[in-house]
């Protein structure tokens, strides 16, 4: 190794220990001992600090994003805009250095991270987006997709399941373009991973499929190296590469838990600096180390500059093929599809999760760009693009996705696929599982990225299958979500609303589907894009008790208002398909459908009431179901519980009276 390189990792320890010194928060250990690695990575991937979102560079995800110094230290160095007052205020009010790596707040900064295991997770959407996109765009002599995916993993990474789920799947596939370089430390807060992690890493993802090697000493950088260039030249395995470094590597707390999350201290610090013979102020960059990063930015625009001119002759011997790479990257609708008759052409009585399939099916003809799949319950969801393929090992073509039963990896898989670019992402399976893949549903909406959620069998609709297999609190639960639009729609069109909503959002969206059949109603329009609406009012237009409902439940209180009509109370009928919606509405626009003064009000979920207290107030009624359901036939059910017209109609005869 040059004096310099060496100089410039040590450049890298020093920014990272000083900054979480100064913030007296975080996690100096692993960037300590991973510098040389991240050092070895850095430099050769293919990317331009100059143009952080150039198409043909390499993707970089900091799965261990506790180690989030590492990286901003590395962004700093290499010129991606990252000021040295920025590494000063890590972790403060206000800065471009947060606790852990964060998308779209950081330049740079791949994917949020800090969910240890969901980076691994992450990096394998982003290898399948890249060999899918590859399939459809490159043509010989123009490899206008061609990069690599790395990700840097650390014990915890590995100890997660879903770590286990994607690197499963990423084997199965066959991703030789994702490489994993795993720093094993042997250390967590608790202390050595001997207390709980004693597995043969490297046999497990030599079982999973993948190339496994191994660098004794993570201060090697030549082995680092060549273990990286044998990855590369392995296109039909993923690389793990697992180094062996110290945490806290030159410093008095080396192999020591309090070095993982905790600054070194004054002393230690000290010491660090004697070892290894620094002599430099806090936050100072040598200048020859600034000027070795430079120099290196002249490759990097090199490499830039060659793929610029590639795709500039790619733009010429194949115009068609780069207006179809526009179209790809755009992120609005096509506006023929929201003009297709077919989008509100369903007559019958058809459940959501039927009139979902279609409507997947009907978007998949103007946006070939749709990629996904279900956690193998496509038959039951409805999910799979009829005619598109499935990706895998041997075709890359595929649109469809079998994600095999590994929720939670297919969420995080899909944020990868969405953070790529060129696709919108969706996944699917029973609204019951949000809770194996919510993590990275939160991931989504944090990073904003409007990955499309398909939840079938919503409610206890379910039937037979149980109180095991019945969502009671996961609607609540997903609205209680910031930044996450939830569809509950009541019909067909309410469906295709949804649908359309859900595609042009800038969020992530879920969609709560129903198993049983719902009828079709004639005034559901485009209030839906509202979130609320009235569906059928009073006559009068002045009722005397509101009803409202989502989803399945829309169809109780549609019945329910015209029995209280036979018995002279006026009654306005409310579809809510998606309270997130309606509460960004203007407040005259909520009065109108929700007006103060009616008092007497009724919610009708087969669900959890905890979404629907803000709109019944304290005269209110709710029929709703707190309480896990049981094994029955679906009709059996809805009448065990309540979910009956002649149980709405006396809950709102209740709310009339107390709003007296």
């Amino acid at each position: 190794m040059s004096t310099i390189e060496q100089k410039a990792i040590t450049t890298i320890r020093f920014l990272a220990a000083e900054a979480v010194q100064k913030a007296n928060s975080g996690h100096p250990g692993l960037p300590i001992g991973a510098a040389p690695m991240a050092l070895t990575l850095w430099k050769q991937m293919r990317h331009d600090p100059k143009d952080a979102t150039w198409p043909g560079r390499d993707r970089f995800v900091l799965s261990a994003g506790h180690a989030s110094m590492l990286e901003y230290s590395l962004l700093h160095l290499f010129g991606y805009g990252l000021s040295i007052e920025e590494i000063k205020n890590f972790r403060q009010w206000g800065s471009k250095t947060p606790g852990h790596p964060e998308f779209g707040h950081t330049v740079g900064v791949e994917t949020t991270t800090g969910p240890l295991g969901q980076g691994i997770a992450v990096a394998v959407g982003m290898a399948m987006a890249e060999a899918r996109l590859a399939a459809e765009f490159n043509r010989e002599e123009f490899p206008v997709v061609d990069n690599y995916t790395y990700a840097l993993t650390g014990d915890g990474c590995l100890m997660e399941g879903v770590a286990s789920e994607a690197a499963s799947l990423a084997g199965h596939l066959g991703l030789g373009k994702l490489i994993l370089l795993y720093d094993r430390n042997e250390i967590t807060i608790e202390g050595s991973t001997n207390l709980a992690f004693t597995e043969d890493v490297g046999k497990r993802f030599e079982a999973y499929g993948w190339t496994v090697q191994h660098v004794a000493d993570g201060e090697d950088k030549e082995a680092i190296a060549k273990a990286i260039e044998h990855a590369k030249a392995d296109t039909t395995h993923p690389s793990l590469i697992i180094v062996r470094t110290q945490i806290a590597h030159g410093t008095p707390k080396a192999n020591m838990a309090s070095a993982h999350g905790e600054p070194l201290g004054a002393d230690a610090l000290k010491a660090m600096r004697a070892f290894y013979g620094w002599n430099e102020e806090p936050f100072v960059v040598p200048e020859d180390v600034k000027a070795y990063f430079a120099d290196l930015q002249a490759g990097y625009s090199k490499q830039h500059a060659v793929y610029d001119a590639m795709f500039e002759a790619y733009k010429k011997a194949y115009p068609e093929l780069y207006t179809k790479w526009i179209a790809w990257h755009e992120k609005k609708l096509p506006d023929a599809l929201k003009a297709d008759p077919r989008l509100l052409s369903s007559k019958e009585p058809k459940a959501t999760r039927i009139v979902s399939g279609e409507m997947l099916n009907l978007f998949a003809e103007y946006m070939p760009n749709l990629f996904g799949g279900s956690a193998d319950l496509a038959p039951s969801n409805k999910s799979e693009l009829k005619g598109k393929g499935f990706f895998n090992a041997e075709n890359r073509a595929g649109a469809n996705v079998h994600f095999g039963i590994r929720e939670f990896a297919m969420a995080a898989i899909c944020n990868g696929i969405q953070l790529y670019g060129g696709f919108h992402a969706f996944c699917a399976t029973f609204l019951v599982f949000t809770d194996y893949l919510k993590p990275a549903l939160r991931l989504s909406a944090i990073m904003r990225q409007p990955v499309v959620y398909v939840m079938t069998h919503d409610s206890i609709g379910v039937g037979e299958d149980g109180p095991t297999h019945q969502p009671i609190e996961h609607l609540a639960a997903l609205r209680a979500t910031p930044d996450t639009l939830v569809f509950r729609p009541a019909d067909a069109n309410e469906t295709a609303y949804s649908y359309i909503m859900a595609f042009e959002a800038e969020k992530p969206s879920v969609l709560a589907l129903t198993r049983q059949n719902l009828p079709q109603y004639a005034e559901t329009g485009e209030g839906a894009y509202k979130g609320g609406y009235i569906l059928k009012d009073a006559p009068s237009g002045k009722p005397d008790v509101i009803l409202m409902a989502s989803g399945s439940e829309v169809e109780l209180i549609y019945k329910a208002a015209d029995q209280l009509a036979s018995e002279g109370i006026s009654a306005r009928v409310v579809s809510m398909p998606c309270l997130d919606l309606f509460d960004e509405q203007d407040a005259g626009y909520k009065e109108a459908v929700l007006p103060n003064n009616v008092r007497a009000r009724v919610a009708v979920e087969a669900a959890s009431a905890y979404s629907w207290d803000r709109y019944v107030g304290l005269d209110g009624e709710n029929v709703c179901i707190d309480h896990y359901g049981a094994s029955a036939p679906a009709s059996v059910l809805f009448k065990e519980f309540g979910f009956t017209v002649e149980n709405v109609v006396a809950a709102a005869k209740r709310s009339i009276a107390k709003a007296k």
